[in-house]
């Protein structure tokens, strides 16, 4: 039998504070240090408890090349390597293997030509569960002030600021309509119907294919209303749609090419209601919206290009970033103010739509809707 590291592979020393009482007491300083090691391995979707000898012996052991087992018990002994292989960080080749499942993640992980430290920011910064409004507090901007004094100027100079020059006034323009009165909605109608016909003009617009083009043979590449790195177009639009005359409550994907919904689960009003809340962390000011679209990477489409590329994840959150933008614009086309936000539960997405989250990047989730008759939270208009 042959065993290697996994293919992606950090290991933290973490500091755990404490009080020393005894020192306290005696007069001496109080606070106590220890320290202890963490795994970090996409592949394990958790943090790997390890001490300092297993530190060592995964050092020992290559992640490409197999190694015959009985070599590496004869350097690091059998006890070590059994105790790796039990926390998933090696890897062996046997087909009754205790961590086959372990080896089975690693191999899609391979398989998607993930950077690592990219696959590791990924992997280890998604929520589940998290309740924004209420296990985590923001301050208000009078208590950061109040606690770290004004924030960093909102504009800087650099340069000759005495030589600057002065540009001619922006002109108005046919974009000014969409831009100027496009804003975060925190107030929605809890009632109010997304109209079919909005609907499908949001997502064709800014999910749909516009123009299709045969780049070399079997490389098909779409033209869409937004940038993407490669023209590779890698962001799947997932949809939970709550008010919608029509259209079911439930879960949707959107076929860019064919411009439809496609079922994937049909959930009961209440049901989809309550997925809302989760999928947005509980930020109570998006809930009411009778959309949501979730923005998935399909990474393979994107690494198939920039394989192991320091850039690659980057070009990942630029696509979403650009989506967003035209999503909120054609919100306010049509009248109504748009969201998006990072601050979702992944886990649970990726639970709902059944998506695998080495090969499916869940980024943002962005709505739309009616806005409410009065403001509850805070929202920053266009005044004419």
């Amino acid at each position: 039998m042959k065993i290697r590291r996994c293919a992606v592979l950090f290991i933290e020393p973490r500091e755990d504070l404490g009080i020393d009482w005894a020192a306290l007491f005696s007069g001496e300083g109080a606070l106590s240090a220890s320290l202890r090691w963490v795994a970090l391995a996409p592949h394990l979707d958790r943090e790997t408890p390890i001490d300092a000898a297993q530190v060592a012996a995964l050092g020992a052991i290559g992640q490409t090349a197999w190694t015959e087992r009985a070599d590496a018990e004869r350097q690091l002994g059998a006890a070590m390597v059994e105790s790796l292989l039990a926390l998933g960080l090696l890897l062996d080749d046997g087909d009754g293997s205790s961590n086959i499942a372990a080896r089975e993640r690693d191999t899609v992980l391979r398989e998607q030509h993930w950077r690592p430290l990219s696959a590791a920011a990924h992997m280890f910064s998604r929520w589940d569960d998290m309740q924004v409004d209420k296990g985590m507090h923001f301050p208000s901007f009078e208590e950061l002030v109040q606690s770290y004094g004004a924030p960093p100027e909102p504009a800087i100079e650099r340069g000759d600021s005495e030589h600057a020059i002065a540009l001619p006034a922006a002109q108005s323009g046919p974009l000014d309509a969409q831009l100027l009165r496009r804003y975060t909605g925190r107030n929605y109608d809890p009632d109010a119907p997304l109209p079919p016909e909005v609907l499908a003009r949001l997502l064709q617009r800014t999910f749909g294919v516009q123009l299709q083009s045969m780049l070399a043979q079997e490389a098909l590449v779409f033209k869409k209303t937004s940038p993407s790195a490669g023209s590779l177009h890698p962001t799947e639009a997932y949809v939970l749609v709550r008010r919608v005359p029509g259209v079911a409550p439930g879960l949707y994907h959107y076929h860019p090419l064919k411009h439809a919904l496609e079922p994937m689960a049909a959930l009961e009003p209440a049901a989809a209601s309550e997925l809302a809340r989760q999928f947005v962390a509980d930020q109570h000011w998006f809930v009411d919206a009778p959309v949501m679209v979730v923005m998935a990477a399909r990474v393979a489409r994107n690494f198939w290009k920039y394989r192991n590329h320091a850039k690659a994840y980057r070009a990942l959150m630029l696509d979403a970033g650009h989506l967003s933008q035209t999503f909120y614009l054609l919100a306010t086309e049509a009248g109504m103010p748009g969201f998006v936000t990072a601050a979702v539960n992944e886990k649970v997405i990726e639970r709902a739509f059944g998506l695998d989250p080495l090969s499916d990047a869940v980024v943002a989730v962005c709505g739309c809707g009616v806005a409410a008759a009065g403001q509850s939270t805070l929202e920053l208009r266009y005044e004419e």
